[in-house]
């Protein structure tokens, strides 16, 4: 099949279509993107009909750095209450920290910020180090890997695992289902949208009886402190989280914590390989690897857009925003954008300053999960170079392309390597 992106400079803007999946079965189209900031920032991207799972008939596209900034902060203006995805989910209106605003948002974040004690970020940090370490060895006794899920995916997943205190013996099968739950919009990966329904409430089953367990026997980790926890609300009252908030924060940490992470650490990879002075670097200079992080975040950008809805008539750049209209923010455009980064289109990890969109760019929806996700990527890449003398890539990457539906829409599926 060619390349659908192969004639973005002859067609018409008209023609493009951000929601065709094999728009991103190479990765992210970033020529694309390169045009829309430069000939429209603010582009209008209509729907097919077929695309049966959002109700309107298109949605706005912001693609310049500072635009999507400043949307991002103003939560007021746009609104996350459809939550950040393009499909029509109102049973996660309101219900999950990614689809809330206000009061209901602050509350959760607080409730959920309960559980990150300091004595707990501190046992992360130990525990991340322990599993990067064994990934690696048995990499290394394994020889030949695909990088993606036998490295890259093993740490987030064990993370996460880790703080929600999910029993060893249960992370394959409830990562599988993940992995399968995120999969569902790919083509390639055909799984009807029961069989993904079906997945979602073993899920939540699964959940529930976690948080059973932890309430009947508490341990030392977050998921027995969010099951358990209240805080006082500026009303005054007690407040804790609802079941159904419960399981769609499971939901959210279990896929988006461990699948943005694995993507980030897989291009940071690839990107490496191909810039192998600057891996030495890396391998030579423990100063290095904190400006690299950044510099593999702004590359990789692994969530692809956030959708957000406008609650009044406004204009952005002089173009205006209908009441009620979608507005999406393409972090990986912005992250590319060239009245902010010198030569964005190249890999450097000395680059200064770093204040990519990678977390969102800010604002109250800032991701929780960033610190964390920083400290996974380091600990990987130093454990990884210090075991390693050679890393070898063995063929070219592969792709899933996740579906409109899915923000995060594009990640590497493949990275066949061989470590020694």
């Amino acid at each position: 099949m060619a390349d659908p992106r192969s004639e973005t400079h002859e067609r018409d803007l008209a023609d493009i279509d951000l929601t065709e999946s094999e728009l991103y079965r190479q990765g992210f189209p970033h020529e694309i993107f390169a045009r829309l900031r430069r000939e429209a920032p603010v582009h209008w991207q209509p729907v097919r009909e077929e695309l049966s799972k959002i109700e309107e008939n298109g949605f706005w596209v912001l693609s310049k750095y500072h635009d999507i900034q400043a949307a991002n902060r103003d939560t007021e203006l746009f609104s996350a209450i459809d939550g950040p995805a393009l499909s029509h989910n109102p049973e996660m209106s309101g219900a999950m920290l990614v689809s809330m605003d206000g009061r209901d948002h602050n509350r959760q974040r607080r409730l959920i910020s309960a559980g990150f004690t300091p004595r707990m970020v501190g046992r992360i940090e130990q525990q991340a180090r322990r599993w990067a370490v064994s990934i690696v060895d048995e990499a290394l006794e394994r020889g030949t890997c695909n990088f993606v899920h036998d490295v890259a995916y093993q740490l987030p997943m064990h993370m996460i695992a880790d703080i929600l205190g999910i029993p060893v013996e249960d992370r394959q099968w409830l990562f599988t289902l993940t992995t399968d739950f995120l999969q569902a919009g790919d083509p390639e990966h055909p799984i009807s949208q029961e069989q993904q329904m079906a997945i979602q409430v073993e899920m939540f089953q699964y959940a529930q009886e976690l948080g059973r367990k932890k309430r009947a026997d508490p341990q030392d980790d977050i998921w027995t402190i969010l099951s358990t926890v209240e805080i006082e609300t500026d009303e005054g009252e007690r407040a804790a989280l609802s079941e159904i908030e419960l399981d769609f924060f499971f939901l959210l940490l279990t896929v988006a914590g461990s699948e943005t992470t694995r993507s980030a650490i897989s291009v940071g990879l690839l990107a490496l390989l191909d810039h192998p002075d600057q891996l030495e670097t890396l391998r030579n200079d423990p100063s290095a690897m904190r400006p690299a992080v950044e510099e593999i975040l702004r590359w990789s950008s692994p969530v692809s857009y956030f959708a957000r809805r406008a609650t009044r008539d406004t204009e952005v750049r002089g173009v205006p925003i209908a009441e009620g209209q979608r507005v999406t923010f393409w972090y990986p455009s912005g992250n590319r954008d060239e009245e902010v980064w010198d030569d964005p289109s190249s890999f450097d990890i000395n680059r200064t300053p770093q204040q990519h969109l990678a977390f969102g760019g800010g604002g109250p929806h800032f991701c929780l999960g960033a610190n964390l996700a920083r400290r996974e990527i380091a600990i990987l890449f130093e454990e990884l170079l210090a075991r390693t003398r050679e890393i070898e890539l063995l063929a070219p990457p592969s792709y899933s392309a996740l579906s409109i539906y899915n923000p995060i829409l594009v990640a590497l599926k493949e990275l066949p390597v061989r470590l020694s």
